[in-house]
């Protein structure tokens, strides 16, 4: 069940009104006003008029009404998905701009494109899309002179900033970059090198903020065949802020040095996919950048903006493998998330992690922390639950260590030799260790990576100091560099291919097995797939739903550091007729049986946990709105 409303919003509750369905009025003169509403008050724009579009004629009309109020707690109910958008085209409708005494309507392009982006979120809740952003009524198109009201969002971040005078484009200024900056680094460094690199958001954060990544490939902005997907990510704590500058410095350099020829990087870049998250917490670090450098507490600003620590609200997959891995023919890999996962409270920086992870295959990945010295790898939650240090290691255990040496073993600090340094208790493990066996918890993003998806993710602590001051972050660039890139070109390492069937056509979710080794990947929609694996000769199946498996026995030699091409043919199995007719009954790609894999749903993960209410009785979140009486806003209902 619901929390009830806060008090306050109970307050503010009682102050509002429905508005009926007016027709607005464009053409009427109009006296232009100072914009005075708190919720509006990041508007692009800063005089109004009234009367309004919905025929409010006052201040005191629009703070009272039912629209205003619905604009004060949207980014709640919809546990900040398209905030502050939303926000900030419901004022342009609610108090327009003014401008020469006339309101000026809102473009109808950007109202059709958020709806269409946005839409899902409110039928995940049951709530039905907003009267007053009805994108034929209340806007207009660009041939009537509209403007856009997300101009500010939009703009201000990206404008060029100046290097100091006399400093090549290649120069790296070693500075902490506030959200804005950051945006604009990104942005200059994508528009430097537009043939080889791409910025995207993956989604928002709680208060609105883009999770901004850059990638670096070949072809920017596509899957190419056979070509590995890394991700690496910073921030995921917001006061560990080092991860961050870290990537901001790697985008750069990898652009820079592509342009000055550089071997290895260009090697890199023309067969690889690489991207950047440099923040998945950015209002967590704006809390902690608020306090600042040498000034900030072991947790200020860790969480986000909903008091939530990122690395323990993702699904809880860990549990659920050790519950069935006692049945012998269980295989881990692509557990589905639990139904009871999304009744809880899920992040909108987590679900467009998961989001993402469902658009690309990855394969390889690290998340950057602070705090200590050290590279971690899954598993994160102990096997005995109740043992809060016990060594727990995935059935690729001999792979994660190997990716965790390549960062720690090129690390200098990591390979220093006095104990009494930042990490030295690890010093006698090579500065690797497995999660579980430092410190055990549910709910981490490494744990998912692997038993939800293809990709092997570790976890590396980049120092103790979690908010380092300006004048040490060259030294832990150029402590960081190599290993960085040296992780990165460990995906290079194991198999790849394509697996196809007879006709040469792509089988997509064929299953890759490797004998001894209890955990599958699967093929991307293009039929390639990558399997990191360690040195060695190992048995590789390749299987899937309605054809014979193929079995290949493959050698990887100890030195080699480019995956070898090992592609699979699957010719189909011989089937009656009657028994063909049965086939499309199966519910998942796996066919029945132990490897069945439950369907993805299509729309955002909320819509899991949000059902329409039974019985005709009131969504749970018609209780924000049970104080306005007759004013109620009933046209957000759908029934």
């Amino acid at each position: 069940m619901r929390p009830p409303p806060p008090p306050l919003l109970f307050a503010m509750l009682v102050l509002a009104a429905a508005r009926p369905w007016c027709e607005p009025n464009p053409d009427a003169a109009a006296t232009c006003v100072d914009l005075q509403l708190q919720t509006c008050s990041d508007a692009s724009y800063n005089q109004t008029t009234f009367p309004t579009l919905l025929e409010h004629r006052s201040r005191a009309a629009v703070e009272s009404s039912s629209e205003y109020i619905l604009l004060s707690v949207l980014h709640h109910l919809l546990e900040g998905q398209c905030n502050p958008d939303l926000r900030l085209l419901g004022c342009a409708v609610l108090v327009p701009r003014c401008e020469g005494g006339r309101a000026r309507r809102p473009c109808r392009h950007v109202c059709e494109a958020l709806r269409d982006a946005c839409q899902p979120a409110f039928d995940a809740i049951d709530m039905a899309w907003p009267y007053f952003l009805d994108c034929g009524r209340y806007f207009v198109g660009q041939d009537e002179g509209c403007y856009n009201p997300l101009e500010k969002l939009r703009g201000g971040l990206w404008s060029p900033e100046a290097l100091p005078s006399g400093h090549p484009p290649t120069f790296l200024r070693f500075t902490h970059h506030s959200y804005a900056q950051m945006v604009r680094v990104l942005k200059q460094t994508a528009a430097r090198c537009t043939h080889i690199a791409k910025t995207y958001s993956i989604g928002r954060s709680f208060d609105g903020r883009e999770l901004l990544v850059i990638e670096f490939s070949s072809l920017p902005g596509q899957h190419e065949l056979m070509e590995p997907e890394v991700k690496l990510i910073g921030n995921i704590h917001g006061n560990e802020v080092a991860g961050r500058e870290m990537l901001i410095y790697l985008a750069q350099y990898l652009c820079s040095e592509y342009l000055l020829g550089s071997a290895r990087i260009q090697r890199l870049l023309n067969t690889t996919r690489i991207h950047l998250l440099p923040s998945m917490n950015p209002d967590g670090y704006e809390v902690a950048a608020a306090e600042g450098a040498g000034y900030n507490g072991w947790t200020s600003g860790r969480q986000n903006a909903q008091n939530l620590d990122l690395n323990r609200n993702f699904p809880d997959l860990t549990s659920e493998y050790y519950r069935l891995a006692s049945a012998r023919s269980m295989r881990s890999g692509h557990i589905a998330i639990p139904q009871h996962y999304w009744w809880g409270k899920v992040a909108p920086e987590t679900k467009a992690i998961m989001k993402w992870m469902r658009t690309i295959p990855f394969v390889l990945s690290a998340s950057l922390h602070g705090g200590d010295l050290v590279v971690s790898y899954p598993f994160d939650f102990s096997k005995h639950p109740q043992e809060e240090t016990m060594f727990s290691p995935t059935p690729d255990e001999k792979m994660f260590k190997l990716l965790a040496k390549a960062y720690a073993d090129v690390h200098p600090m990591m390979m220093d030799k006095s104990e009494n340094r930042c990490g030295g208790n690890f010093l006698k493990r090579g500065s690797i260790i497995n999660g579980a066996d430092w410190y055990s918890f549910t709910g981490g993003m490494s744990d998912f990576n692997y038993l939800h998806s293809n990709c092997f993710e570790i976890t590396v602590e980049l120092g103790c100091v979690k908010f380092p001051p300006e004048e040490a972050l060259y030294t832990i660039w150029q402590h960081n560099k190599e290993p960085l890139l040296n992780f990165v070109e460990m995906v290079h390492r194991g198999i790849k291919g394509v697996v196809m069937d007879k006709f040469g056509k792509p089988v997509k979710n064929a299953r890759i097995l490797v004998k001894g080794i209890r955990h599958d990947i699967t093929t991307a929609p293009d039929g390639d797939y990558w399997r990191l694996l360690p040195p060695g000769s190992h048995i590789v199946i390749a299987q899937a739903p309605g054809y014979s498996k193929v079995i290949k026995k493959v050698t990887i030699p100890a030195r080699m550091k480019r995956a070898g091409r090992v592609d699979f043919i699957l010719q189909p199995l011989r089937i009656r007729p009657k028994t063909f007719l049965l086939g499309p009954r199966r519910s998942g790609p796996g066919g029945a049986g132990p490897h069945r894999e439950p369907q993805e749903p299509s729309q955002e993960p909320l819509g899991a946990r949000r059902q329409p209410a039974a019985g005709g009785s009131k969504p749970w979140w018609w209780s924000y709105f049970t104080s306005l009486g007759q004013h109620q806003p009933r046209w957000l209902l759908k029934y």
